[in-house]
């Protein structure tokens, strides 16, 4: 018998109106109960378990993820699936780092929300919690997944692309694992093999030092020299198109060599979402290289930090932190050519 382990976090789908707009509400067990009577039958059975306290998303920190992760790893053995019901602002980010906290799992992890609160009417809340609870009992899938208006996402290639649809997920770069429609159709060429035992890697020390900077026109070095001095472990850098940045002030890239010989490891990512990092396309992408910077091939901006925070998090060495950060681990990115 098929038994999903329903975790809800927090986040609008179980919201409720306030005085101050809307919170997070603990009494989603009961409503959710009455909403599946009618077709309890034809989905894996569940128990509830509500995190305390309830997070909106946005307040979500490293620490609740791997919560998150640890709830998972302590009753891996006792349920076929795992549904986390999660706020949809940092829900890439939670995904991502189920992804790396939960490599090699052999049962799905599927991690969902909605835009609306299920008490409200017009709610995409219902049909996301049933497509995503019969999702968890599946015998294909076997990683971590977010589930959205009728797609299924592998978890560390999401991200949020729109705040005002229902459609507020998409993966850039990576096909859809599947689609939930009329029927169920799953991509199993899409879907990730796991191989050997799970490796459940939740880290004393949740937070990894790392700091998430995105170029603009006109970016001053002095400003990069400010966010420096917090000698932070990991920069993840958003650079233009496949790597580019304002390299043309040599106190810019400077800068970046002095903070990568301190020990800080500087991973350029792009602000385009699709395609990947080229650090040696362009002239001023080969200055980053020369400068100690790494590509972050075609990884989300959301995986590449989460990435990183978990490695520094997981007490790696400078030398396998920079191996493991050019390899997939769970998905997350292509072999670099």
């Amino acid at each position: 018998m098929k038994k999903t382990l329903i975790l809800y976090t927090g986040g609008t789908l179980g919201m409720r109106r306030s005085e101050s707009g809307y919170v997070p509400d603990a009494d989603l067990e009961g409503a959710l109960g009455r909403l599946l009577q009618d077709v309890i039958g034809q989905l894996p059975q569940y128990d509830f378990q509500a995190l305390d306290p309830l997070l909106d998303s946005a307040n979500m920190r490293p620490k609740d993820w791997y919560h998150i992760a640890s709830l998972i790893r302590d009753n891996y053995s006792q349920y076929s699936g795992f549904l986390v019901l999660h706020g949809t602002d940092t829900m890439a980010y939670t995904a991502s780092a189920l992804s790396f906290a939960l490599q090699g799992i052999e049962k799905p992890v599927v991690v969902t929300g909605s835009q609306i609160p299920l008490r409200e009417m017009r709610s995409d809340a219902y049909n996301n919690l049933i497509a995503a609870l019969l999702l968890s009992g599946s015998d294909d899938i076997r990683e971590v997944c977010l589930y959205f208006n009728g797609k299924l996402l592998r978890g560390n290639r999401a991200v949020k692309v729109n705040s005002g649809s229902l459609d507020a997920f998409s993966s850039p770069n990576y096909p859809c694992l599947g689609e939930v429609g009329i029927q169920v159709n799953i991509d199993h060429n899409a879907l990730l093999v796991p191989t050997g035992e799970p490796q459940f890697q939740i880290p004393a020390d949740a937070n990894g030092g790392v700091i998430l900077l995105k170029l603009f026109p006109g970016i001053s070095p002095s400003l990069i020299e400010k966010i420096l001095e917090s000698r932070p472990k990991g920069l993840i850098i958003e650079t233009y198109g496949t790597g580019n940045a304002p390299t043309d002030d040599s106190a810019f890239t400077e800068q970046l060599e002095k903070a990568s010989k301190l020990g800080t490891i500087c991973v350029a990512v792009s602000q385009c979402l699709e395609h990947q990092v080229d650090l040696g396309k362009y002239a001023a992408g080969s200055a980053l290289l020369d400068a100690g910077v790494i590509g972050g091939l075609d990884m989300t901006s959301e995986a590449c930090f989460v990435k990183l925070n978990h490695l520094l998090a997981m007490g790696y060495s400078d030398m396998e932190i920079k191996t493991l950060l050019q390899r997939p681990l769970c998905g997350e990115c292509n072999h670099p050519n």
